[in-house]
């Protein structure tokens, strides 16, 4: 005689079966997890991780990277070695009548174009029965005053010889300079070959007598870079290095020739179309 069936007896039994059944196959995972949490602790434990910063560490990083930087160079030694490969020493002999004609023989120069022309003041060479020109790589040449305008003080000279490489200056926009614009005066005071001021444009549109003379030359930029005797016809440039006028001279109350504070430039749109060349 067979038993009686319980009520659910049945469905409990498969469900304790199928029960057992996942835990059979779920128990490999769990202990693959439980090995990898426990082979992390032991790795932790034998090999600690970095150690964490401090203040100071953060301090002398910075330090250390502040130290090793290096700034940008300066907008005037930028400008210096832009320039410097087109200025020109112009050296002067006269007959000794005319011996103080200017400004002891000695003035400034800057090459404009691939020919080598270069301007200058013409006070520079006025007068001078052999002129001689000096390029930044050393080479020497006579030269030739080729085109002359006496109402600006402007000239150019075409050298005999030329050195190997010609390094024409780049010519600016002076309308584009404003008062307190910084600006650098390059050239060869009292013979000091290359020598490099900087100041500020003090004003526009200003009137200068050159001593000597009785025509008074319009237009010119005021600069408080120093200039003084070998600086005329050298260049003056803005930041970037351009040239934006030509030093003609200085204004000192007193017989002396040295500066104090006010300098005069024509701008370079005057003097490279007043002496004949294309404007700029």
């Amino acid at each position: 005689m067979n038993s009686p069936t319980v009520p659910g007896r049945e469905l409990w039994g498969n469900r304790l079966r199928r029960l057992r059944e996942g835990v059979k196959r779920t128990a490999p995972f769990a202990a693959g997890v439980l090995a990898a949490l426990l082979g992390l602790f032991l790795y932790n434990a034998l090999i600690p991780g970095p150690a964490q910063l401090t203040v100071k560490d953060v301090n002398e990083s910075v330090a250390q990277a502040l130290a090793s930087a290096t700034p940008p160079p300066a907008f005037s030694a930028r400008v210096y070695q832009v320039i410097q490969p087109s200025l020109v020493l112009i050296e002067t002999r006269v007959d000794i009548e005319h011996h103080d004609a200017h400004d002891g023989g000695l003035g400034s120069g800057v090459v404009i174009d691939d020919a080598g022309d270069i301007l200058t003041s013409l006070h520079v060479v006025e007068g001078a029965t052999e002129i001689e020109v000096v390029f930044a790589d050393g080479t020497r040449s006579l030269a030739q005053v080729i085109a002359a305008q006496p109402e600006i003080d402007i000239a150019v000279l075409s050298p005999e010889n030329l050195p190997a490489v010609v390094v024409p200056a780049v010519l600016g926009n002076p309308n584009a300079l404003r008062v307190g614009d910084e600006v650098y005066a390059v050239g060869n005071p009292f013979g000091l070959y290359s020598s490099m001021s900087a100041g500020v444009v003090s004003g526009f549109d200003r009137s200068f007598t050159p001593e000597g003379r009785d025509q008074t030359i319009e237009g010119l930029i005021q600069i408080d870079a120093a200039v003084n005797p070998g600086n005329s016809g050298g260049p003056l440039l803005n930041r970037d290095g351009y040239v934006m006028g030509i030093v003609t001279g200085i204004i000192n109350p007193t017989q002396q020739s040295f500066f104090i504070g006010i300098g005069f430039a024509v701008p370079i749109t005057t003097a490279a179309g007043g002496a004949g060349l294309p404007p700029y």
